[in-house]
């Protein structure tokens, strides 16, 4: 396997570690957990909520501090969530052993928050990586940050937007006993049956990695079925055809009921609809891991 591909400077790796004073535990025994979470973007949010609404206290920081503040007085979350002024102020409200998630975007952003939390914990603390990180830097980040004597989780989430409501599929990698003590909070994020400890650092994003160049060329094959129908002779409802074909048929999922909502909204034109979506990086990814092992994968 190649050398992992840093994303951004880790400096943090090579500074020394100085724990902060712990604050004795107020975790309850049992079910319920204390999180931190950084990041509210439409899934951060949605993850805050889910845990807030199984009963999990959540600490939230935000870059823009308002979306923090009205998260948190959300009444459906019941006072679960507490808005941080600051990443330092998250810290402080999490009584040790800390449990930090970040859902923010691969690259940069991660490695930068990373390199601002790391010196504020404390030895057992754990960082969790919800985002979609190549699953190298991942591996690397997990033994940089064990050097501090911090647990490090890499878990890719599937479920998007829709994940409040159906729970997030979650994949984690990275060290089991770091696995099994976030496990209370992990199964409240994600549905019945919808969570998998996959094995050691960088595991959790290998896995998610894959699942999503799987679904860009299901994507894609679905977009060129449609796109035959649409050209036919025939003037069919593109939305009718999708939800039929989600009632028995061997190409039935959860991506032509998403395709039936979108034509039932847009029109079979869906001229409200972009026909281009940013490249994220695990498509790409996904194929040069494929080539790097021999596995044809068009």
């Amino acid at each position: 396997m190649r050398p992992p591909v840093s994303s951004a400077s880790a400096s943090w790796s090579r500074k020394p570690w100085a724990p902060r004073p712990p604050r004795s535990s107020s975790i309850p025994k049992g079910a319920v957990m204390q999180v931190g979470i950084v990041g509210l973007g439409r899934i951060g949010a949605g993850m805050a909520r889910r845990l807030a609404r199984g009963g999990h206290e959540v600490v939230a920081w935000n870059r823009t501090a308002q979306i923090a503040t009205d998260l948190a007085a959300e009444p459906e979350n019941g006072g679960q969530v507490t808005a941080a002024a600051s990443i330092e102020n998250l810290v402080s409200g999490l009584a040790v052993p800390r449990s930090v998630l970040l859902s923010l975007p691969a690259g940069d952003a991660t490695e930068g928050l990373i390199d601002q939390l790391a010196p504020l914990l404390a030895e057992g603390d754990v960082i969790v990586d919800t985002g979609n990180a190549n699953f190298r830097d991942s591996a690397r980040r997990a033994t940089a940050l064990a050097e501090r004597g911090l647990g490090f989780l890499d878990m890719g989430v599937s479920g998007g937007i829709w994940g409040l409501q159906v729970g997030f599929c979650a994949m984690v990698g990275g060290d089991r006993a770091a696995f099994e003590r976030l496990e209370p909070a992990i199964a409240t994020l994600a549905p019945p049956d919808g969570y998998l400890y996959c094995g050691p650092a960088g595991a959790g994003h290998y896995v998610k990695m894959v699942h999503n160049g799987i679904e860009y060329g299901l994507m894609e094959a679905y977009g060129e079925g449609f796109d035959i129908l649409h050209a036919s002779d025939y003037e069919l409802d593109l939305a009718a055809v999708a939800r039929l074909w989600n009632h028995g048929s061997v190409i039935r999922s959860w991506l032509p009921e998403l395709a039936g909502n979108a034509f039932e909204k847009e029109g079979n034109d869906l001229e409200g609809i972009s026909g281009w979506v940013a490249d994220s990086g695990e498509g790409r990814w996904t194929v040069a891991d494929a080539l790097e092992h021999d596995v044809p994968a068009p």
